[in-house]
């Protein structure tokens, strides 16, 4: 469809005034802290490097850092919503863009999936918990549906409120336990051997990178919602650093204050009740610590975190959506924005849609909602995320090398940076891959299976590229008019 046969450009592009602190607390939300800290933590302790797991989420932090200097340094060049496609398909072209547009579309639609599994499980853990009755946990996961599908179908102002609440109070309960181990010494005293080299840099790190990897997905957030942003050359860039900052650091702390709390000679046995369901590193430590009511509203708490995890996953899938409406990959209409609401509200109700298909057929299948659904789903997704973020750090050196006056005095952050970037990307992809099963809870086989499928929507993607006109709108990609068939359309802020 040609672009004289849509609706004028300004009705098709999403509208908003988000701070930094709005979008920080959407990807904070993504990362669903309390999911995190209860879950990976534990995996990360027992299943990795022990007491120096710790060191895991600071070095994934790093390389995130590392990668977000090329990232934020490009931004400018790219004034499009489309985040990890729209930077890939300007440094690279059409045909990798759409791959890598493909393999977003899988990975959010698999965690997205995955965590409405986890929702499902905890909610009815929960009822169960406090007397109520044991059902079925889809219903649970179809009811959250629901509500995320009347909250991505409105502005997005109204669910960055909705997560900035639930943000704020997961945060607190958490920063509170931490405070309280740290103050009261944990049970033997602070444990710094976790940073000691035999202990951080033992056989487990790979397994500690991984779960810490797994841990930050939702990441690209900041630049899928430019539009929305009040000032994107800003906003963009400072909510980016935030985010990984913050999140690292959070994570690493708390999973060290969980590790003060058992001490250094137990917490990994600690860690492996928790895995072998006769115990809970979290939940146990707040009671101790914190005391019975506060475990409990912590326990609740831990709804409100996957709540906010799925509607931030939500919202940017529905963006992705929106793009490629837009870029005539997928249906127009998908492009279209609510007139009432000014967001992409066929494109949400679309992957609701999806979501809740699949949801069916792992429900009816009989799959086990946490290792199931839950570990196969965040498998695929954590491929296909740091596959994404390697290719976008290939496409930020491609991009600078082709456009050396926008290079020009800053070869740190257009060379240096994303060769470092690509480098530590590349070795997690290895201890990923590696230790998949780690993650998904099945076999060699079913793994490798599910390992595939990002790769797979990557080289569908790249075949029919060639088809389409993809580049991103940019300030310095001048051969954008010769490459492409549709004429450039201007960009309004």
């Amino acid at each position: 469809m040609t672009d004289t046969a849509r609706p004028a450009e300004h009705d098709r592009r999403l509208t908003g005034r988000l701070g930094t602190g709005a979008i920080v607390f959407m990807v904070i939300a993504a990362a669903a802290p309390l999911t995190v800290i209860g879950g990976n933590v534990p995996l990360a302790v027992a299943g990795g490097n022990g007491i120096g797991a710790p060191v895991g989420f600071l070095l994934a932090a790093l390389v995130l850092l590392v990668f977000s200097v090329g990232f934020v340094t490009m931004t400018p060049h790219v004034s499009e919503a489309g985040a990890f496609f729209s930077y890939i398909t300007t440094g690279l072209g059409s045909r990798a863009g759409l791959g890598a547009a493909f393999v977003a579309l899988v990975a959010y639609t698999a965690i997205q999936v995955g965590v409405y599994g986890y929702m499902g499980w905890a909610a009815n853990d929960l009822v169960t918990y406090f007397g109520g009755p044991d059902i079925a946990w889809w219903v649970y996961s179809f009811v959250t549906m629901a509500v995320v599908a009347v909250l991505g179908y409105r502005h997005i102002d109204l669910s960055s409120k909705v997560l900035g609440v639930a943000l704020v109070l997961e945060i607190s309960i958490m920063l509170a336990l931490d405070v309280a181990v740290f103050a009261r010494g944990g049970a033997n005293g602070p444990v710094l051997a976790s940073f000691a080299p035999s202990h951080a840099f033992s056989d487990g790190l790979g397994v500690a990178v991984l779960f810490a990897l797994t841990g930050f997905i939702g990441f690209e957030a900041t630049a899928v919602f430019r539009d929305e942003a009040r000032d994107p050359e800003r906003t963009i860039p400072r909510a980016t650093y935030l985010a990984v900052i913050i999140i690292g650091v959070f994570y690493a702390a708390s999973c060290w204050a969980l590790i003060w709390a058992a001490g250094a000679q137990d917490a990994t046995a600690v860690a492996q009740r928790t895995l072998d369901g006769d115990g809970n590193m979290m939940l146990d430590t707040a009671k101790q610590y914190l005391g019975s009511g506060l475990r409990d509203v912590m326990n609740a708490l831990l709804i409100s975190s996957l709540f906010a995890c799925v509607l931030s996953f939500h919202n940017v899938l529905a963006r992705y959506l929106f793009t490629l409406g837009n870029k005539g990959v997928l249906p127009s209409r998908l492009g279209d924005t609510s007139p009432k609401h000014h967001a992409p509200s066929f494109a949400s109700v679309v992957q609701t849609v999806t979501a809740a298909v699949l949801l069916a057929v792992f429900a009816v299948v009989g799959l086990d909602p946490l290792v199931g659904v839950f570990g196969s789903m965040a498998g695929v997704a954590t491929v296909g995320m740091v596959l994404l973020m390697t290719l976008t750090s290939v496409a930020v050196l491609v991009f600078f090398a082709r456009h050396p006056d926008r290079a020009a005095g800053r070869p740190l952050k257009t060379r240096v940076a994303p060769v470092l970037a690509i480098v530590g990307l590349l070795v997690s992809l290895w201890l990923v891959l590696s230790n998949f099963t780690l993650v998904t809870g099945g076999s060699t086989g079913v793994s490798i299976v599910l390992a595939l499928v990002p790769a797979a929507a990557l080289a569908v993607g790249f075949a029919f590229g060639g088809r389409y006109s993809l580049h991103a709108d940019t300030e310095a990609d001048t051969d954008a008019d010769e490459r492409s068939p549709v004429p450039a359309r201007a960009t309004e802020h």
